[in-house]
Parts: structure tokens; C-alpha cells; sequence
């Protein structure tokens, strides 16, 4: 496989991360709710991992080729983040306080542990369960495989999907950082960008439901 074909890929990639989605909306309101950002980005991370082993192993064709299962998947990701958007909303996030002790944040959250899983969990669930990004999945992965150059099908897009994984780390661990460190000392615009984030996933799941409904 031709490191210029990895290369012109990579350039694809970064540009589709860079526009703002649920992916971004979940790392900005992580950077301003957690002391961490890395759980949070770790979850969006293992849901594109499901996906490129979902591409690899050619089930999205199967997939993309039933028009009832694709609809059933939509509806899903789009009801969950119509949820994850409304939760944010009511919740709205404000920065953790760099000051507060390990005993306090003890006593008035979950464990640590606990709260950590489930960053990850809502993470994957935010990303894997975006049946748009399974279909940028199954149309744009296979466009710079090249057969006839000695690498399986399946390790060409599991490359490919690798260098789209570390992309997405490296762009969202700064989202999340860039969110905290500028909004830490500003309360209020920080529960105006989590309101926004809370927003924009409520949107982008009411136009995947009406996309469905008017197809």
C-alpha cells in the first residue's frame, strides 16, 4: 500500500474531523464537566474501532445493501442523541474546580471509576451508533485500498481506519483541553457552550429521524 495513498487519506480524514458534529459537541462538554478528557475521547475512539472492524470485515456492505437495518440503526443513534443532547441541556456542565480536593469530589460524585466507564461507554455508544459515519465509513475507506499490492483488503482498511482513529485523538484531546482551558474561569459561557453542544446533538438526531421519515 502506497504511503501516498495513506497520505491523501490522512488529508480526507482531517478535514471531516475538523467540521463540528456530536463528536465535537461530547469532547467540548467532557473538557468542561471533567478533570479529564481522556475517558471521553477514549469512548468516541472505541467506537470508530468498532467501525473500521465493521468495514474490515465487510459487514457494512451487508448492511448498506438492507435498507431496513440501516433505517433501524439511523432511528437508534438518532434517538440517542436526541437523549444525550436533552441530558446535557438539563445538566448543564461548568468546569471542575482544579482546586477541589480528592476527598470532596469523593463525596459529592460518582466514583471515579464509575464516572470513567461511563464517559466511555456514552462515548462509543456517541460514535458507534452514527450511522453516517458508517456510511462515510463504507463509501470513503475503500477508495484508497489498492488491490494487487501484496495487503489484504481488510489490513489496507484497518490501516486506513487506524490513521483516522489517531486523528481523531489527537484533534479531540485538544478540543476538550481548548474548552477547558479558555471557559475554566467563565461559569457562564461555559453553560452557554454546553447548552449549544446540548443543542447541536438534538439537532443533528431530529434531522437523521425526519431524514427517515421523508425517505
Amino acid at each position: 500500500m502506497a504511503v501516498s495513498s495513506i497520505t491523501a487519506f490522512w488529508a480526507v480524514s482531517v478535514l471531516l474531523i475538523l467540521v463540528p458534529g456530536a463528536d465535537w459537541a461530547y469532547a467540548i462538554s467532557a473538557g468542561l464537566r471533567d478533570r479529564s478528557v481522556a475517558p471521553a475521547v477514549g469512548g468516541l475512539l472505541l467506537g470508530y474501532v468498532g467501525l473500521t472492524a465493521v468495514v474490515a470485515a465487510g459487514v457494512a456492505a451487508v448492511v448498506a445493501d438492507h435498507p431496513a437495518v440501516l433505517a433501524s440503526l439511523t432511528l437508534l443513534g438518532a434517538m440517542y442523541l436526541i437523549w444525550l443532547g436533552a441530558t446535557t441541556l438539563a445538566r448543564p456542565s461548568t468546569p471542575a474546580p482544579a482546586e477541589q480536593g480528592a476527598a470532596g469530589a469523593t463525596a459529592h460524585s460518582p466514583a471515579p471509576s464509575a464516572r470513567r466507564r461511563s464517559r466511555v461507554l456514552v462515548g462509543a455508544g456517541i460514535s458507534g451508533l452514527n450511522p453516517k459515519a458508517l456510511l462515510l465509513f463504507l463509501a470513503l475507506l475503500p477508495q484508497f485500498t489498492q488491490p494487487g499490492t501484496g495487503w489484504p483488503l481488510a489490513l489496507q482498511i484497518s490501516t486506513l481506519g487506524l490513521v483516522h482513529i489517531l486523528s481523531c485523538g489527537a484533534i479531540y484531546l485538544c478540543v476538550g483541553i481548548l474548552a477547558r482551558t479558555v471557559l475554566r474561569a467563565r461559569p457562564a459561557a461555559a453553560r452557554a457552550v454546553t447548552r449549544v453542544s446540548g443543542a447541536a446533538m438534538i439537532v443533528i438526531g431530529v434531522v437523521l429521524v425526519v431524514e427517515q421519515l421523508t425517505a
